[in-house]
């Protein structure tokens, strides 16, 4: 959480678990708002606590990738929200989407 802005010294400081962290305003942009991220963008991440909704309405994320993903960022608490039936959805769905973005069309192509 922001503890401190200085508009005269144009940095900010935050609390990160009880530490204090000075930032110049060039370095405010690093800054994410934890609350309200996307599995996709905490890869590779850890956060304290993580509360991630598993519901049957968004049945086109429930996918085992992205749920061992959003309960391996958390560090001490992992709380899932929504219903059992979501998640067993989840923890079935071993299936990857296939994308297709023509990578492989263009790795084939041959220079000019």
């Amino acid at each position: 959480m922001v503890a401190r802005i200085d508009g005269e010294s144009a940095s900010l400081t935050v609390n990160f678990e009880s530490r204090q962290v000075p930032y110049d305003w060039l370095e405010a942009d690093e800054l994410t708002h934890a609350f309200a991220i996307s599995v996709h963008k905490a890869q590779g991440a850890e956060y304290a606590v993580v509360v991630m909704p598993v519901l049957t309405q968004h049945y086109m994320m429930l996918q085992r990738n992205l749920l061992y993903t959003a309960i391996t960022r958390a560090k001490q608490l992992c709380v899932l929200v929504g219903t059992q039936k979501a998640i067993a959805i989840a923890v079935k769905n071993d299936k990857v989407a296939e994308r297709y973005s023509g990578l492989q069309l263009r790795l084939l192509e041959k220079p000019l």
